[in-house]
């Protein structure tokens, strides 16, 4: 029997403000971060009846503790959805809420439900990355990968070698540019949607609500010259210009756009492609190169098409090698215009979705751009990327060509 592919849009999509690997959460579950952002969801869209939701796809790297036990079933029940409603946990590394995401959208383009939850939870200092595994040791010993492919600042390192043009200048400028848009966004009121504020307790001064981000600081090129390179003597890569080790938690609701329709569901965002790919382990950091180019590939677009990108900053080298690849500038005002994971923080696995709201966000401000993506790059030497349109583009192709050519 046939069946007809349905459009996927993204509805809407909220997380927690990020905080410092044991920082402010260390006395918060990890579900109950997670807990709170499907809890919103489902408040800031109360024309979507619960039991219409079918699916929750919720992602983990570290899935020991309190972020076990098949996370998106027990935090489904935990967040008042009703019994009737699956879930599963999944794990891609830092592309863990991404392939929540491309999972149950692909779900829904077959028809196999209507709306789903997806999104990812990481405790960094409750569960450090690593914590438990037992990594065959065949796979350093018969040489499959490098022993420095199991160090993610390690790989960095690596990167740095392959794109000597590619200074620890170029990216500690990188570094302190997200340091100050994340400044501008939160000045300008850009991120606070996004957030849902959550109860927090500390062993001192009692309880609090977390309300903003806890890793953006301010800083200088000054400053961030003078910092350790710990993975490498007389590196390149140091705590300024990569992401920190960090606890958050994000959720988005997903679903077929004639069922969203339907319902008066927003319709912030319409998937358009996604690709995965794997590259030498050495170098993770590659990843998002040839997994944009096949997500393009799969679209019939080209990089000039792309008007907004949301680029995961794990190391500054990343980025910038994503952007020298593709003849974009390190300061064009599509890429990150928020800043993004060095100032905001990286909470691995939940970080996709975080990339996907910013993302929606600013093409609700931009209608002249026609499409955009989130990629980033994975450890184990693998790259992920999304491209979605714009619903609420007023140009022309011709327009949208020339938008992404800016």
């Amino acid at each position: 029997m046939p069946r007809e592919v349905r459009d996927v849009v993204f509805v809407d999509g909220v997380r927690t403000p990020f905080g410092k690997a044991g920082g402010m959460y260390a006395n918060t579950r990890a579900d109950d971060l997670l807990i709170r952002c499907i809890r919103e969801l489902l408040r800031r869209n109360p024309q979507l009846p619960p039991e219409r939701v079918e699916e929750v796809a919720i992602a983990a790297t570290t899935q020991i503790g309190d972020q076990g036990l098949t996370l998106g079933r027990t935090a489904a029940l935990l967040a008042g959805l009703p019994k009737t409603v699956p879930g599963f946990s999944i794990d891609r590394m830092c592309a863990g809420a991404m392939t929540a995401v491309t999972t149950v959208a692909s779900g829904i383009a077959m028809g196999a439900y209507d709306i789903a939850i997806a999104g990812g939870v990481e405790h960094m200092g409750r569960h450090p990355m690593g914590e438990g595994v037992d990594p065959n040791p065949r796979i350093i010993a018969e040489k499959l990968v490098d022993p420095s492919a199991l160090v993610m600042g390690s790989t960095a390192e690596n990167l740095h070698d392959r794109v000597p043009q590619i200074t620890k200048d170029r990216t500690d400028a990188f570094a302190l540019a997200s340091q100050q848009k994340t400044a501008k966004a939160y000045a300008n009121g850009k991120l606070q949607d996004d957030l849902v504020p959550v109860a927090i307790r500390d062993e001192e001064n009692g309880w609090g609500l977390a309300t903003v981000d806890e890793a953006p600081r301010d800083t200088s090129l000054e400053k961030l010259g003078t910092l350790k390179t710990p993975f490498r003597p007389h590196g390149k890569v140091t705590a300024g210009n990569a992401a920190g080790l960090n606890d958050g938690a994000t959720a988005s609701l997903l679903a077929s756009e004639d069922v969203a329709r339907e319902l008066g569901l927003p319709v912030a965002m319409r998937l358009v492609s996604f690709g995965f790919v794997g590259v030498e382990p050495e170098v993770m950091g590659i990843g998002p190169i040839p997994s944009t180019e096949k997500a393009l590939r799969i679209a019939g677009l080209t990089i000039d098409d792309i008007g907004l990108f949301e680029l995961n900053e794990a190391f500054a080298v990343q980025v910038l090698a994503f952007l020298d690849h593709f003849g974009i500038a390190d300061d064009d005002p599509r890429v990150n215009q928020w800043g993004g994971a060095i100032a905001i923080g990286h909470p691995l696995a939940s970080s996709g979705v975080r990339l996907m709201t910013q993302l929606a966000r600013q093409f609700a401000e931009h209608p002249e751009v026609r499409y955009g993506l989130t990629a980033m790059c994975i450890g184990i030497g693998m790259g992920g990327t999304v491209i979605w349109e714009n619903p609420h583009w007023t140009g022309s192709a011709e327009q949208a060509g020339q938008e992404g050519n800016k």
